[in-house]
């Protein structure tokens, strides 16, 4: 299915919102780095590029709305269940964090192609509670590695406890069978002479491409070691979160061919944005602070390879920046258009939209905007919810239609 928006747009805003106008199936690799409920209040320092951009990655309930809950029974009771049972294990601030995770993935399963696939980044607060979670909607069977990212940093000891120096990368394939390029992604090998060769010495080198890997290459297998950034590299941008653009290249060459469509949802100081314009990838990107269509425009344009001249070979302009979803340019396969009434409810704030009246949730009833039989479909935006009484006055009549009648 062909993308309804183009390549280089990055949307301001919630990212719910945004992938439900997206096409199905159009994404060939999607890369995630979500908050991880780590209970923290990260913020980039004063003077950096990324000054301003901060998020609270603490959760309760008030963080999500309580339709999302509900609508998530209806479309994957699978999923559901996962998270009831996390409530009794973990308790509530875990239980909202999935709820707004969940319904997330849901949508990304469904924008990806057949043949694409995830890499969820995340760390060993919630990362087996959000593997049952993809095991949920993108099943069991679609499960391809965990992923073990190796870094070194020094860090204060601690008592009783091994110091924690990896986080953890998930990743699923829409289906049976997906894009994979070993041979771009050959791994050092550490074993045996190579080992006293130097190995140990030049891994860093090795990950950072500044030694050939003809020499310590092997297929590659599921841990990679990639040094963490630090304050003087010339890509830290002082994102809180900022990961290696050597991670996402990676990732990028692993999973998807040049010419295919990279997709970050959670997309921050751009890092992906930017490895997959380095590998000739199209992209795009989803933020709720518009910092990252600053960063992504200043790194890109840094990026760009040039000519002996000094001039680029291949102008850059910026990002296309936007707010509003894209408009959906396919039919796809909806759910069944019952299903929106827990968001329906939540967006109307429980109002009728006949009546402009509150109504109690057992009282309203879904409708279309525009009936089936004069064209409409069961896609989001052509439904509402109404009270009973105004529903069958209604009857089948469009909105229009009824509201010049009353």
């Amino acid at each position: 299915m062909t993308a309804n928006f183009a390549s280089g747009t990055i949307w301001t805003g919630d990212n719910l919102r945004i992938m439900r106008g997206m096409n199905d199936a159009c994404v060939d690799l999607i890369y995630l780095d979500p908050p991880f409920n780590s209970n923290r209040h990260y913020e980039a320092p004063i003077g950096s590029k990324a000054a301003g951009a901060a998020f609270k990655d603490a959760w309760t309930l008030d963080d999500v709305d309580v339709y999302e809950h509900g609508e998530l029974a209806d479309r994957n009771p699978v999923a559901h269940a996962v998270i009831e049972a996390t409530r009794q294990v973990h308790g509530k601030s875990m239980q909202s964090y999935l709820i707004f995770m969940a319904m997330r993935l849901l949508e990304m399963h469904r924008i990806l192609k057949p043949t694409g696939s995830v890499y969820l980044h995340c760390d060993p607060t919630a990362s087996h509670y959000l593997k049952l979670m993809m095991d949920a909607i993108f099943r069991n069977q679609n499960f391809r590695n965990e992923i073990i990212w190796c870094y070194s940093r020094l860090s204060a000891p601690r008592q009783r406890q091994l110091s924690r120096v990896h986080d953890t990368l998930l990743w699923y394939s829409a289906g049976g069978e997906w894009t994979f390029n070993p041979n771009d992604i050959r791994q050092p090998y550490a074993s045996g002479s190579l080992a006293r060769k130097g190995y140990a010495a030049n891994a860093s080198k090795v990950a950072a491409g500044a030694v050939e890997l003809n020499e310590y290459g092997k297929f590659p297998e599921s841990w990679i070691y990639i040094p963490p950034l630090k304050g003087n590299s010339k890509e830290y941008a002082g994102y809180p979160t900022q990961k290696p653009i050597a991670l996402l290249e990676r990732i990028i060459k692993a999973s998807s061919n040049p010419g295919d469509l990279v997709f970050d949802p959670f997309c921050g100081c751009a890092t992906t944005l930017v490895a997959a314009d380095r590998l000739q990838r199209r992209w795009a990107g989803i933020d709720l602070s518009p910092l990252a269509i600053k960063l992504v425009n200043e790194r890109i344009s840094a990026d760009r390879p040039r000519s002996a001249d000094g001039n680029p070979w291949s102008l850059f302009t910026g990002a296309i920046a936007l707010d509003t979803p894209p408009r959906h340019t396919d039919l796809g396969t909806l759910p069944n258009y019952r299903t929106h009434r827990y968001r329906l409810y939540g967006e109307q704030e429980g109002i009728c939209a006949g009546r402009d009246t509150h109504f109690p949730f057992r009282v309203m009833e879904v409708d279309h905007i525009l009936p089936w039989f004069k064209g409409g479909t069961d896609h989001p935006d052509n439904l509402q919810r109404l009270c009973s009484s105004c529903n069958r006055s209604k009857d089948g009549q469009t909105m229009a239609e009824w509201r010049s009648a009353t």
